[in-house]
C-alpha cells in the first residue's frame, strides 16, 4: 500500500501481522475489553440464553467490538443471530430500543454511551483487557522517522494545539475528556496476536 502511518488495531491478524508494521505509540487508557451486554431488565441472564437470538454488533471488522464477545459467544457454544448497526452507538442504540437482545460491544464506549443516555445494563460477559488504537509505523519508515512521530504524539497533551486537537477529537466521540499518547512497541499488543490465532471467529483479512 501506499500508506507509511495507521492509527488502528486492524494489522494484528495473522496475515496481516506479515506486513511487518511496527507500533510506536498507543492511546494512554488502561486497555479496552470485549463485553456481551443486555438491559438490566432482560429476562436473559446467561450466555446459552442467547441462542438462536439477534444480537448487535457495530461491524464484521471490529475487535473489541466484533470478534471478542462473538469469540465468548462461540466458545460457550451459543449461535446467535448477528446484526451488523454499522458503529458502536448504532449498535447500543438498537439494544436500548430493544431491537436486539444483546449487544456486543466495547466496554469504554458502552459505559459512555450508557452514562450519556442514562441507560441501566448487565455485563454477561467480560474480555481481558486490550490496548487500544496503536499508532503505527510501516516497514519503508526508517527508525529515526518513526522515532520522531512517536515523540510528536506523546507530546501532543502537553502542547496547547496538540492538546486542543485532542479535545476536539475527545468531543466529537462523546469523550468526557482528552486522551493522549503514550509510547509502545509490538510488545504491548501480543494479546491481540494470541487471540486472533486462537479465535472462533473468521478473520475478514
Amino acid at each position: 500500500g501506499k500508506l507509511d502511518f495507521a492509527y488502528t488495531n486492524h494489522l494484528f491478524t495473522p496475515k496481516r501481522d506479515q506486513l511487518g508494521w511496527r507500533v510506536l505509540a498507543r492511546q494512554n487508557s488502561s486497555g479496552i475489553r470485549g463485553q456481551v451486554v443486555v438491559l438490566s431488565h432482560s429476562p436473559v441472564k446467561t450466555l446459552q440464553d442467547l441462542a438462536g437470538k439477534p444480537v448487535a454488533f457495530a461491524n464484521p471488522y471490529g475487535f473489541t467490538g466484533y470478534y471478542v464477545p462473538m469469540d465468548a459467544l462461540l466458545r460457550a457454544g451459543v449461535r446467535v443471530v448477528p446484526v451488523f448497526a454499522g458503529n458502536q452507538e448504532a449498535a447500543m442504540g438498537q439494544l436500548m430500543a430493544e431491537e436486539v437482545a444483546a449487544a456486543g460491544v466495547n466496554h469504554q464506549v458502552m459505559t459512555d454511551f450508557a452514562k450519556r443516555r442514562g441507560l441501566s445494563y448487565r455485563v454477561l460477559s467480560e474480555s481481558e483487557p486490550y490496548f487500544d488504537l496503536a499508532i503505527m509505523a510501516s516497514p519503508r519508515v526508517s527508525a529515526v522517522d518513526g522515532d520522531k512521530v512517536r515523540k510528536a504524539f506523546i507530546g501532543m497533551e502537553h502542547d496547547p494545539e496538540g492538546l486542543r486537537v485532542l479535545q476536539v477529537a475527545a468531543h466529537s466521540l462523546g469523550l468526557p475528556e482528552a486522551r493522549g499518547f503514550a509510547p509502545a512497541d509490538n510488545g504491548d499488543y501480543k494479546n491481540y496476536r494470541a487471540f486472533l490465532k486462537r479465535t472462533l471467529v473468521p478473520l475478514n483479512e
